[in-house]
């Protein structure tokens, strides 16, 4: 474990004044058989935080950027279950904990992103600007703070709507952040040796679900999840269609 984050450093800090704590005790106590006791329920409580709980059932997580806003603000810590998708498979909607595939973060030999999971395998996406986000046709209904999109995807190089949607690979997953036009999601992911679009996110490199904010302590809260997203039944539009009136609402 490399001591790059101050809450690495402040553990280490404190495990090591409990220790010399505890071996003050063990000097000093009378009953020492408790003291071994109390050394054994700390260590097999080690154990199952960083063997088990920590790796398989539940993580810690800070949001880095402003890309999930309003639904998580930038430096909210998050727990993320890190179990539940070993049951169930990611579900349409839900705020995913991931490792960025290579397109996602250039360079960068490892990194979590959290966004929300838009499209499912085998689903056909497509972004119209002012408008919102269409799966196989339908409008994508979500939370009233999701941030219209200023943007056309999949797009030309002139930014022009193409014709035809984005058909997410098998086994694979499509992710936008809430915060639509300030986030580096699946949209903007670029094969780093070719250049060309790459939007999709293996599901091997799925982490775990967002399910709690638990610090700041005023920010304390269960992270809203996919009921808020779902498909307008009956909102097939024709491509381009575009919404002036909403936007202008909006």
């Amino acid at each position: 474990m490399t001591l790059d984050q101050p809450w690495k450093i402040a553990a280490l800090i404190g495990l090591l004044v409990f220790l010399r704590i505890v071996w003050g005790l063990w000097q000093r106590a009378p009953a020492r058989p408790f003291m071994v006791e109390l050394l054994d329920s700390g260590l097999i409580a080690f154990l199952l935080v960083f063997l088990l709980i920590r790796p398989f059932v539940v993580q810690a997580f800070y949001i880095p950027s402003a890309s999930m806003e309003p639904t998580l603000l930038h430096q909210d810590r998050i727990l993320v279950n890190k179990f539940i998708y070993r049951l169930n498979p990611p579900e349409r909607g839900d705020i995913i904990v991931f490792d960025a595939p290579p397109q996602a973060s250039p360079g960068d030999s490892k990194k979590d992103f959290v966004k929300r999971l838009i499209g499912l395998p085998g689903d056909v996406v497509q972004i119209k600007q002012g408008d919102g986000v269409y799966i196989n046709g339908k409008r994508l209904e979500e939370a009233a703070t999701t941030q219209m999109v200023d943007y056309d995807w999949p797009a030309d190089e002139f930014g022009r709507s193409t014709a035809e949607g984005y058909r997410v690979p098998d086994g694979c997953y499509l992710v936008l952040g809430d915060n639509r036009n300030d986030s580096n999601d699946s949209h903007r992911w670029r094969d780093p040796v070719t250049g060309e679009p790459r939007a999709e996110l293996a599901g091997k490199r799925v982490l775990g679900k967002a399910m709690v904010v638990f610090w700041p302590p005023w920010r304390m809260r269960l992270v809203g999840d996919n009921r808020e997203v779902h498909l307008r039944e009956g909102s097939k539009v024709a491509a381009g269609r575009r919404a002036p009136e909403e936007v202008a609402l909006r």
